[in-house]
């Protein structure tokens, strides 16, 4: 095992890269975006008592990313102040690899109140990013209750596996059709046999805005602006998941501009909590964990809420084996109880993974400072 060759190695371990050229956080950024080599966007949107849940996806997000990363925080304005300060109090070694920006929620067309009521508070904002985030080419959007347990870098790479006609990418809303959500209940179009789940979306932007999509209002194409409030008219009476079942249709009607990634990307308790049945995740580890049903708050799926804790309570300066790996397991030792937690190997497969692979760049780069002298 990993951690059993790595116990005696008293270094400092320190995720990614450090970017001396970035702006600090709290200072507001309105240029033009940076090169998709420079910076890799990351979208969420936080209302409500979002606040934590939020600042912790972005920790795990800061963890084990490489590259550059540039957020983009939809909140409610009294969210504000409290985001900067939160993010102001990170240590610099943390700081220097992110900056932000943080927007108000806005829907730009249609009525305001009606999007923002639409399922979860301000989830419908979503649905906006395209229109919103002019300068930005492609993005990743989550869910407040995502964990990274692998570097973002690697599902920003799914962009360039993009064919001609592709300009977003999701996972499916289960694994199994004839027990699935949608092929059961949903009373309108969704994509594919199962549906998809939009807590984590991959999206090419400048593709979005310049498509023309089909649909079921007329019968010549619209534009993702001119079309999402007739489709929420249209539908308003027939959806559940709000706006993740106004993704459905658009893909439903448009299914050649979907790339469907594997579910080890948007891991849920439902992958496990009846027994396993995402193959991705058995083989490669989880790679994003999507806690939904409100999994870190309670004690239902105490998998999912030990990884949530482990990362919450973790020490940014402090030796990532030490304490996190290690509580982790030691966490997991009573989960064994649950379905999900019978097979921790799953969650920590990737993480051991990072780590490794973190731990042998930086012997790397230090042999080489060595060798040049």
């Amino acid at each position: 095992m990993l951690f059993l060759s790595l116990q005696s190695v008293c270094i400092r371990i320190q995720v990614g890269l450090e970017f001396d050229s970035l702006q600090k956080p709290g200072e507001q950024k309105h240029s033009k975006e940076p090169s998709s080599l420079q910076c890799m966007h990351l979208a969420v949107v936080a209302c409500g008592d979002r606040l934590e849940e939020t600042l912790i996806m972005l920790k795990s997000a800061v963890l084990f990313s490489s590259r550059r990363l540039c957020f983009h925080i939809f909140a409610e304005d009294s969210l504000k102040p409290e985001f900067e300060k939160k993010l102001q109090e990170w240590p610099s070694s943390y700081t220097k690899k992110f900056e932000y920006n943080i927007y108000p929620i806005t829907f730009s067309v249609g009525n305001a109140q009606e999007w923002k009521k639409l399922f979860k508070p301000c989830a419908a904002q979503r649905l906006f990013l395209p229109v919103i985030l002019k300068d930005v080419d492609s993005l990743l959007y989550v869910d407040t209750d995502v964990l990274f347990l692998r570097p973002i870098d690697d599902i920003w790479h799914i962009l360039k596996e993009f064919n001609s006609t592709q300009l977003a990418a999701m996972a499916p809303e289960h694994e199994i059709p004839k027990i699935g959500w949608y092929s059961r209940f949903a009373r309108h179009p969704y994509y594919g046999t199962t549906g998809v789940n939009s807590g984590v979306m991959l999206m090419n932007l400048t593709r979005i805005r310049s498509t023309q999509f089909k649909n079921s209002m007329i019968p010549s194409g619209l534009t993702w602006e001119e079309m999402l409030y007739p489709l929420y008219q249209k539908y308003k009476n027939y959806i559940t998941w709000g706006d993740q079942d106004l993704l459905n249709i658009i893909f439903y009607f448009n299914p050649e501009c979907l790339y469907v990634f594997p579910c080890q990307w948007n891991y849920r308790p439902d992958h496990c909590m009846y027994g396993s049945n995402c193959k991705g995740a058995e083989e490669e580890g989880v790679s994003i964990l999507h806690g939904n049903r409100g999994v870190y708050h309670d004690d239902k799926q105490p998998t999912f809420k030990a990884l949530y804790e482990v990362i919450r309570d973790f020490p940014f300066e402090d030796n990532l084996f030490q304490s996190l790996y290690y509580p982790l397991q030691s966490k997991f030792l009573d989960t064994v109880h649950t379905l999900c937690g019978r097979i921790p190997q799953v969650f920590l497969k990737q993480i051991e993974k990072t780590m490794k692979k973190v731990y042998e760049n930086r012997v790397i780069v230090y042999l080489g400072a060595n060798h040049r002298y």
